[in-house]
């Protein structure tokens, strides 16, 4: 049987679901379609924490799942903009796992994982599929990837 990891960018994947559908991404759909006649070596989510008490909720239904949710506190700087980026610790924590499973499952459109998952895939020689909005996924993501795997209808609630 094929293992799988899995990482997730949350934010990236509520932001441009929401953008492209005016919905919410299904987690559940895209565990069932991304684990079938698999074992899973690992899964994360990587969220920004605000604190609230919807947002913890969410963080529950993820864990419950079968996700661990890596959190990083939201910061809030003093021009106004918002800090809460996940892309190194995604990075690191593929390239651990690289070596654990066959396949290596992103969840994020954002362009910046490009040479992640070239190198897993050339470096490791394993197998990544990317999910994204495709017209809100970087082309050089899309390129690198063994399989892209578009977020659609099909993967979205309601």
């Amino acid at each position: 049987m094929l293992t799988v990891a899995i990482f997730v960018d949350v934010q990236n994947v509520y932001y441009t679901v929401r953008q492209a559908y005016g919905k919410n991404f299904d987690y559940n759909k895209f565990w069932a379609q991304a684990t079938a006649n698999r074992e899973v070596v690992k899964a994360f989510c990587y969220a920004i924490d605000r604190g609230d008490q919807k947002q913890r909720e969410f963080q529950g239904i993820l864990r419950a799942i079968g996700f661990d949710v890596k959190l990083k506190p939201f910061i809030q700087r003093s021009d106004g903009s918002a800090k809460g980026d996940w892309d190194v610790g995604i990075a690191l924590d593929a390239m651990e796992y690289a070596e654990q499973a066959d396949v290596i499952v992103l969840v994020s459109g954002d362009g910046d994982f490009d040479l992640l998952a070239h190198k897993i895939r050339v470096g490791y020689g394993k197998k990544v599929e990317v999910y994204g909005v495709p017209q809100l996924t970087a082309a050089s993501l899309m390129n690198e990837a063994s399989e892209f795997i578009a977020i659609d209808k099909a993967l979205l609630l309601g």
